[in-house]
């Protein structure tokens, strides 16, 4: 792997964030505002291909700019097409070893994971890290319970680069970063903020302590 150091904040996208008119222009400002201490991670899973190429390619600019890393989740083709920095793979995407396959040895790849021994499994295909949650209750998982902060404690002494995600508020950064967490991952905390750069470095200062 070519990154030695996972970044602590990763920013994720939805569907409905990505169609917004004005989403690359806040995407920029938020990429400028976190710069190399951002993952940028394209998540769309309602969109095409051709949709999810474009938007890659133009964040590929903004982050190569700014110093920060692009991850596209899921798609392999696109992050490949691209030449984006990683990979985030979901519950119901390929598995690790074979996503480690397809993007080679000198990409990220990231996996999301539920319990501990997803995370050993993950580790064992070849994670860089992995996206562990959801800790807290999330309108992104209205299904999903938070499991608490104890998922972060478990996954992280395994050792592999622990993010933890699901109702990460900038006041919660805390306390994940001293159950462990390398980093925590924020949609709903960046992108339904007045600012959303502003909110990005805020939850920066956060990890800073």
């Amino acid at each position: 792997m070519s990154v030695t150091r996972i970044p602590p904040l990763h920013v994720v996208t939805d569907d409905a964030v990505v169609a917004r008119s004005d989403f690359l222009e806040l995407a920029r400002r938020v990429v400028q505002a976190g710069g190399p201490a951002i993952v940028f991670h394209l998540r769309a899973p309602r969109a095409s291909g051709r949709r999810m190429h474009d938007l890659a390619k133009a964040l590929r600019r903004m982050t190569a700019d700014a110093g920060a890393l692009l991850a596209v989740n899921d798609r392999v083709d696109v992050a490949l097409a691209v030449g984006a920095d990683g990979v985030q793979v979901g519950a119901r995407g390929l598995e690790a070893v074979d996503a480690r396959r397809l993007i080679g040895p000198d990409r990220l790849l990231g996996l999301s994971v539920h319990s501990v021994d997803e995370a050993r499994a993950a580790m064992d295909g070849g994670a860089d890290y992995v996206l562990a949650g959801s800790v807290w209750p999330t309108p992104s998982h209205p299904d999903r319970p938070g499991v608490g902060i104890g998922l972060i404690r478990s996954v992280a002494t395994l050792g592999v680069p622990t993010i933890a995600i699901g109702g990460i508020t900038p006041g919660r950064v805390a306390e994940a970063r001293h159950a462990g967490a390398a980093g925590v991952a924020v949609i709903r905390g960046v992108w339904h903020a007045p600012a959303p750069a502003a909110a990005a470095r805020e939850y920066l200062l956060h990890w800073k302590g």
